[in-house]
């Protein structure tokens, strides 16, 4: 087989000065053997040097698969263009790849996801870069940050804002990538590949075909190696004419913390019984309310943190399935998992390449998109993109901008502080001790979804806390529901560090949110 090569094979085939595009989710479809491979040969020869990277989705994650944390080594790479990197809690080390940023060592930008799979297809029909509303006033936009993440990264603008047809839209500028790393579960003596037990398809087509349009090699790291024809046509994903190199890792893991679960494949259905309901603490209160905004029929996008656990909250309520789950690495359907497995569902209805959920999301085709925040500000900003502190603690923006562009209905869910210690008695919230880090701000750190661009668009938005309701108004953030035994006064508007409007129609949250058994929760019909 002409194509099978070594790992070290593979890390030569990489020259000084490439742009090399990673397909990857974390831990997901991390070829993380090839990039083990590029980093030791650094470390021995010197060599790749001054590499620039592109990663759509972060590579590796911070338990256990490095992904690009063995390429985090000064010279080898001198441009990292992610839409999103490794990310972990404060109790573990700050990964090398983020002290290089911090340190401007590299130039460091961070890109919507889905924008940067756009920007693959588009290098791939030689098209002169992406232009799209995605990013209009965000930390994307050059009049704020241009994606920028250091100093290094603003000397050289990656996008410009651009009116065309009386609208002003961000232009992204092109990118040609000479050199596409990818992943897939089997290869055939030919070269094509299928995913049998991949958990998603990510962007493979759009890179690969990037890279062979524009004259670079494929290389794809595979668990296995068939004969040729053993394949069926229609589970090749990848086929043999976009693919130079096959590198075998049998070890590859399916996901983080994950060998192989052949539910996260598809391969087989589960039933709900092995599904752990959501433990009783205050993010499931939070999300029980994020859940009264659901409607049965409806195509919810679900984004990590709080909101993740909004499908638990239906299957204890026994309405599983009667939402649809869409979520940014490309699972359609199912019950979205959870921890290190986020990103992935069991029993999916569908898996579908996530440059295509990309495209449904930046038309707003789905109803609603349940996410998360860790700041607010007097205008509606939201950041979850960027924490100053401690910048590896979020992972940059992934599929946020992009979901939210054009979304008909938004649910941002998160804490009212940081660190403050409640209980809740008696179907009464009860605040111990005050949380020491306020969340509602005057102005965000990094802005990742624009208030200003969503009253422009008509969108609908509203913030849920365990301690209240907000809504976005054309006036600031209307407090519109507050959590029963809470002070309106001392515990939510002193709180903020402006001024929250009060609704004349306020009400008190459904005292059954705050009771420990199930809500009795049922679902008015989508219409």
């Amino acid at each position: 087989m002409k194509k099978l090569i070594s790992m070290e094979q593979a890390a030569n085939l990489i020259k000084d000065n490439d742009v090399v595009t990673v397909s990857s989710a974390s831990g997901l479809g991390c070829p993380d053997a090839v990039l083990a491979a590029v980093g030791k040969r650094f470390q021995n020869e010197s060599h790749p040097h001054d590499l620039t990277m592109i990663h759509p989705i972060a590579a590796g994650d911070m338990y256990g698969i490095k992904g690009i944390e063995h390429l985090a080594r000064k010279g080898l790479i001198k441009t990292v263009i992610a839409g999103s990197y490794p990310s972990g809690p404060s109790s573990l080390p700050m990964p090398e790849i983020w002290r290089m940023i911090v340190d401007n060592e590299i130039a460091a930008y961070n890109v919507p996801s889905g924008v940067l799979f756009d920007l693959h297809t588009d290098a791939a029909a030689k098209r002169p870069g992406v232009i799209t509303a995605v990013g209009l006033d965000t930390f994307a936009d050059p009049e704020r940050q241009g994606c920028a993440m250091n100093a290094l990264a603003a000397e050289n603008p990656i996008v410009k804002k651009i009116e065309f047809n009386n609208q002003q839209w961000l232009h992204y500028f092109s990118i040609i990538p000479n050199v596409a790393i990818i992943r897939a579960t089997t290869a055939d003596e030919r070269g094509n590949l299928s995913y049998e037990h991949e958990g998603g398809l990510l962007g493979v087509m759009e890179q690969a075909l990037a890279v062979r349009n524009n004259g670079g090699i494929v290389i794809a790291q595979v668990k296995r190696i068939t004969r040729a024809g053993a394949l069926n046509p229609h589970h090749v994903h990848i086929s043999c004419n976009l693919v130079d190199f096959i590198v075998v890792d049998p070890e590859q893991m399916q996901t983080t913390k994950v060998q192989y679960d052949p539910a996260i494949s598809g391969e087989i259905q589960q039933p709900d019984s092995v599904f752990d309901v959501a433990a009783w603490n205050m993010e499931k209160i939070i999300a029980r309310r994020a859940a009264l905004q659901l409607k049965k029929g409806m195509v919810a996008n679900l984004g990590f943190g709080i909101s993740a656990n909004v499908p638990r909250i239906l299957l204890e309520e026994g309405l599983n399935g009667q939402v649809t789950w869409v979520i940014e690495q490309g699972a359609v359907g199912g019950m979205p998992l959870l921890g290190f497995a986020f990103g992935c569902a069991a029993n999916a209805d569908a898996i579908v390449p996530a440059s295509s959920q990309f495209t449904y999301f930046q038309g707003g085709g789905f109803d609603i998109a349940l996410l998360s925040f860790l700041q607010i500000d007097k205008n509606g900003n939201v950041n979850v993109s960027k924490l100053p502190g401690k910048p590896y603690l979020t992972a940059g923006c992934g599929g946020f901008v992009d979901i939210t562009t054009h979304a008909k209905r938004l649910v941002f869910s998160g804490f009212f502080k940081a660190g403050a210690k409640q209980s809740v008695e008696t179907g009464q919230l009860i605040i111990h001790q005050e949380g020491k880090t306020r969340k509602f701000i005057d102005e965000v750190d990094h802005v990742t979804f624009s208030g200003k661009m969503a009253l422009e668009r008509g969108q609908d938005v509203i913030y849920i806390t365990e301690r209240c309701v907000m809504k976005l108004t054309s006036d600031g953030l209307m407090v519109t529901e507050i959590a029963p035994g809470i002070n309106l006064e001392s515990d939510i508007l002193a709180q903020a560090d402006f001024q929250l409007l009060v609704s004349p129609d306020l009400k008190v949250m459904d005292s059954a949110i705050f009771m420990e058994n199930p809500m009795q929760l049922k679902l008015r019909e989508f219409k």
